[in-house]
């Protein structure tokens, strides 16, 4: 098997793991009649993913930075195979809580590591396009691995998706060990150094941007299903097909995001993006009771929300060159912890208000973060035009 087949082998099995995140926000409603809890409870199995996997992926990462990468990846693949074990065998919510923790720190420390061989597989000239493909592989499960769950779970028990998923992580080990060579493991970077870099005011706006953009994104998508079957009044089917959509759109924006990057710059890209990001949201709250209208909206939404995500981490990699590694790293554990707090706070305005009330906050989330972004661009600009003016002055005259 030659190494692009490897790199491929690499990104499907990352689309396995992905779906394994993504795939509660489809079946939310069906998880919470199944255990006997409400919807706001339901959601927040995805707060208690993304908390263990923004504070237990750096740890861990940083514990096991010395074992060999191949065993490492198999120790993961193992390890996820127990989680998803846990949620078909064991009843109840509290076993469906600790099956999320094991599988948020087993898929964190797999994308991680996967990353690292899938750029040593491939040549130096070839290495982003390898963590793209990866990349890719992740974000596919929102695509495909979402609907297709959401499509089983109406035909047959949700729990058969995870019990599949499962057996297909066993799976997957056999092909780790056949097929990737062994590499060494790194020297670890102390979580004080990766942590430090938070002390430099744009890195930490910038990551305040993140939180808040992904925070108002999470607090609707996380209660999508729901909304669309109680609010839009879609078919189980209709419910499926919304969800296909939605991820079509997004991988359209995020490609278009990148482009749009490197044509018209990070600073334009983000903040149109993100302002009618929030206008999508805006949007499906006026009209997202007509069957009819919220296709075009969800795929606006998903369009706009994700053509953010390549200038986000484009961005933040030119904040710190030096430590671009870092900076993918602590931006992937605040995406994480805005998904939680976007969970969290969805479920607290179902609980309390109504699911219509969502995309009003979501949105507001969304709207802080173009508004950050904004200030942080122009405040940028004019130190540099005002560093260049005082260069121009205080040069010598020939």
């Amino acid at each position: 098997m030659s190494n692009v087949w490897k790199i491929y082998m690499l990104a499907i099995i990352s689309f396995l793991v992905g779906t394994s995140e993504f795939i509660i926000a489809g079946i939310l409603d069906k998880v919470a009649t199944d255990v006997g809890v409400s919807v706001s409870a339901a959601g927040q199995l995805i707060t208690v993913f993304s908390l263990a996997y923004a504070f237990g992926t750096p740890i861990l990462m940083a514990v096991t930075a010395r074992v060999e990468r191949r065993r490492l990846l198999l120790y993961a693949l193992g390890v996820f195979a127990v989680g998803n074990l846990v949620a078909v065998i064991l009843p109840g919510y509290t076993f469906l809580i600790i099956s999320r923790i094991i599988l948020a720190l087993s898929t964190g420390v797999f994308v991680v590591t996967a990353l690292t061989v899938a750029s040593k597989l491939a040549p130096a000239s070839k290495q982003g396009s390898a963590i793209a493909t990866l990349v890719m592989g992740f974000s596919t499960a929102l695509i495909i691995g979402v609907p297709l769950g959401r499509l089983a779970a109406s035909i047959y028990d949700w729990k058969l998706i995870f019990g599949v998923i499962g057996l297909l992580g066993l799976l997957s080990m056999l092909l780790i060990i056949t097929s990737i060579p062994q590499s060494d493991g790194e020297a670890p970077v102390p979580l004080r150094n990766q942590l430090s870099l938070l002390k430099q005011p744009k890195i930490a706006i910038a990551l305040t941007v993140t939180f808040l953009w992904i925070g108002g994104y999470s607090i609707v998508y996380t209660y999508i299903s729901p909304f669309l079957l109680s609010v839009t009044k879609l078919s189980e089917q209709g419910v499926s097909i919304g969800l296909f959509a939605f991820g079509i759109a997004s991988l359209i924006g995020s490609k278009l995001g990148g482009f749009s990057t490197d044509k018209w710059g990070a600073p334009r890209t983000l903040v149109s993006g993100m302002f009618f990001h929030a206008v999508a949201l805006v949007l499906l709250a006026l009209a997202g009771t007509s069957p009819v209208i919220v296709f075009p909206l969800l795929m606006l939404w998903a369009f706009t929300a994700w053509s953010s995500g390549p200038t986000q981490q484009y961005h933040l990699m030119t904040l710190a060159p030096e430590a671009s590694g870092i900076m993918l790293s602590l931006n992937s554990s605040v995406l994480q912890l805005g998904m939680a707090a976007g969970a969290g706070i969805g479920g607290v305005i179902v609980e309390q208000t109504s699911l219509t009330s969502i995309t009003w906050i979501g949105a507001t989330g969304v709207i802080l973060a173009a508004a950050t972004a904004a200030t942080f661009f122009s405040v940028s600009h004019s130190r540099s035009r005002r560093k260049a003016v005082e260069r121009t002055v205080v040069a010598p005259v020939k």
